[in-house]
């Protein structure tokens, strides 16, 4: 944006604002495009395409196997055995005890 001030009076201040160079270059490929377009659609331009394939490639792969390994280990031995712990007993009974209780006192609740 550029600014221009006339000397006569300080407080105006013109603004010219430019447009951006992207519109023009997009504008330049729209109608580049459009002119390619028309050259091809009018036989001006043509193009010979000729049929193609991908190459033959031969390939051959040997299976593969795994390494030797000679792995030497303790044996490791999973069981039971009889032992004498001491296990705590836990007994239940029955007893009376005073606990709180919430209620709503009179009024013609249901």
């Amino acid at each position: 944006m550029a600014e221009y001030r006339n000397e006569a009076d300080v407080n105006d201040v013109y603004t010219r604002k430019s447009s951006s160079g992207g519109r023009i270059i997009l504008a330049i490929v729209l109608i580049a495009a459009v002119v390619v377009g028309l050259l091809f659609a009018t036989g001006f331009w043509s193009a010979n395409v000729k049929e193609g394939a991908l190459p033959t490639v031969k390939m051959s792969a040997k299976g593969g196997a795994l390494p030797d390994v000679n792995v030497k280990s303790k044996e490791l031995v999973v069981g039971t055995k009889s032992t004498t712990v001491d296990v705590p007993k836990v007994e239940t009974r029955k007893a009376t005890i005073d606990v709180p209780v919430i209620g709503v006192k009179g009024g013609d609740a249901k």
